[in-house]
């Protein structure tokens, strides 16, 4: 009998990470949940563009994915923005809060007009508490035990709508992206999220390279076409 084969080494693949940047103007900051929604959406469009899947960043995304799915989230505002927005990548505005997405690259050689852009002071506030998610729209939710800095948040919610995006079959992919991918950013309440966490549903479980314990489960993905009907 054969013996099986290995599950692959993911950290013996050269190591790529996703580049998101926010932007946070000194007088217009966004609000912190339109920004990790923000996030979120614009991962979901990143992996359905075409350039993506069969496109020029293609062998890109699968150096990627073939890694650690490593997300990082850095600010610029003013002509850091500007030099952001005019390398190859996409922009999602929402609700006042815009974030740009870039193929994948190595870990260790950014372009240099990412790689000059800070990781801290993204430290974002709501100005209001967020109202409850409409019926029916995906909602990603966080850990209430988890203190995040809004770009750690960004980069988790972006994780949970990959897991999901790859748990979903081609056609609520197509719908979800149709309808330009809604979906909500909301904090558990601490009696619900031991249920989420063992639903069944995507559920991220940090690296731990950063903030938090690696292992801590931060976000779960509630899709409604993910839920099992008898739960």
């Amino acid at each position: 009998m054969s013996s099986p084969t290995p599950a692959p080494d993911r950290d013996a693949v050269p190591q790529f990470v996703l580049p998101l940047v926010v932007r946070i103007e000194r007088d217009a900051p966004p609000a912190r949940t339109a920004a990790l929604e923000a996030a979120a959406r614009a991962v979901l469009t990143f992996l359905a563009d075409e350039r993506a899947t069969e496109g020029e960043w293609a062998a890109r995304v699968t150096a990627w994915t073939d890694g650690r799915i490593r997300k990082v989230v850095r600010r610029a505002r003013g002509a850091e923005w500007r030099r952001a927005s005019a390398l190859d990548g996409i922009t999602l505005a929402h609700e006042g809060a815009e974030v740009r997405v870039f193929p994948p690259v190595p870990l260790d050689a950014w372009p240099k007009d990412l790689a000059r852009l800070q990781v801290s002071g993204t430290d974002l506030d709501d100005p209001a508490t967020p109202s409850a998610p409409e019926s029916g729209v995906p909602v990603l939710w966080t850990n209430p035990d988890l203190a995040m800095s809004a770009g750690k948040a960004m980069a988790q919610a972006g994780h949970a709508a990959q897991l999901a995006w790859w748990r979903l079959g081609p056609d609520a992919r197509k719908h979800w992206a149709a309808d330009g991918f809604p979906l909500a950013v909301r904090t558990a309440s601490a009696a619900a999220w031991p249920a989420l966490t063992a639903s069944g549903l995507p559920v991220v479980r940090d690296a731990g390279f950063t903030e938090i314990a690696p292992g801590s489960c931060t976000v779960v993905a509630d899709i409604p076409e993910l839920r099992d009907p008898a739960g």
